[in-house]
């Protein structure tokens, strides 16, 4: 059985999930074809788990992305005749196979009138809310979308993941300061995530670009917080010395506008001493990163090609790289 079943459809890439969608009739041909939804039903057989319908999940969500439809609908079939058509997961997969299968707005648009029936009788159901808000999103109306979320966020206020696409949403419509403010909840609610740090730091290093001088020196000061944080604590990660190498060459590169310093001590950049510190500390870690992760060393595999050529570029512009 592929490893890649049992991880999260984010974190499957497109190759993989090719490779996963050929391999689906003989994964669904050697597991059981059916379970009663009886609760009893583990008595009579020793072969269901967990992780079986974790596998039929992904399985069913590879063969979405590749087209394979049949396979989708056998996996589908499986889910629902375990779970059936009322549990709430179910009722949003089933959804999500609707939206991929609409071959038009139109028919996106009778997904979207089944989402609104469903949430008629059941408000709480937070599943079909998610799938609605997202529908939303893929059929260009965000204002909609981002007030889909907002309501959602209002009885379920500790959804990192609604807070991160309120973001995402937010940053789509140039709003940096209600993205930065939705994903500083996303912080406090996973504050050791190292990748919503660097996150946070690329959408102020944008804000910074589009501000005043006070406020681009504020966002530029948080940036480099929160790319520092960011490597601390995770010691590899590509992007959030590729982040940090940016702001800090911007920073560089303004000659005595770093000596103009806002009178809020909270948002006072670093002295130029340290500015010149942290650039070369990620200069020289996104060439160690770029260096042994194209030379294929052990330890050194998993980053993301075009973020290791964004690294490569940025380097090669640099007058400070470490060869």
């Amino acid at each position: 059985m592929p490893a890649s079943l049992t991880r999260a459809q984010a974190q499957i890439s497109n190759a993989e999930v090719l490779q996963l969608a050929q391999q689906a009739p003989t994964i669904l041909r050697k597991n059981p074809k059916a379970f009663s939804s009886s609760p009893l039903s583990f008595l009579f057989t020793s072969t269901e788990s967990i992780e079986l319908w974790t596998i039929y999940e992904n399985l069913l969500l590879s063969c979405l992305r590749s087209g394979d439809d049949e396979a989708a609908h056998q996996c589908m079939e499986r889910l629902v005749t375990r779970f059936g058509n009322d549990n709430e997961r179910i009722m949003a997969l089933t959804g999500l196979v609707k939206e991929a299968q609409a071959s038009n707005h139109n028919e996106l648009e009778k997904v979207l009138a089944e989402y609104d029936d469903i949430l008629k009788e059941n408000t709480a159901n937070i599943p079909i809310t998610k799938r609605r808000a997202a529908l939303l999103r893929s059929m260009g109306k965000t204002t909609e979308s981002i007030a889909a979320i907002n309501s959602l966020l209002e009885f379920t206020p500790t959804d990192a993941e609604a807070w991160a696409e309120l973001a995402d949403l937010y940053l789509s419509q140039g709003l940096y300061a209600q993205s930065i403010h939705a994903l500083e909840e996303v912080v406090v609610l996973t504050p050791n995530a190292w990748n919503i740090h660097a996150r946070l730091g690329e959408i102020m290093f944008m804000a910074a670009n589009q501000g005043s001088e006070n406020s681009s020196q504020k966002y530029l000061a948080e940036s480099i917080k929160r790319f520092s944080r960011s490597i601390e604590l995770c010691d590899d990660y590509l992007r959030g010395y590729y982040g940090l190498k940016r702001v800090t060459d911007k920073l560089l590169s303004e000659e005595g506008k770093s000596k103009n310093q806002s009178e809020d001590n909270a948002f006072q950049l670093p002295a130029r001493a340290t500015i010149e510190k942290l650039n070369q500390v990620a200069t020289a870690k996104l060439a160690e990163i770029v260096r042994r992760s194209g030379a294929n060393e052990p330890q050194w595999q998993g980053y993301n090609e075009a973020e290791i050529a964004a690294a490569r570029a940025l380097l090669d512009k640099s007058s400070d790289v470490i060869r």
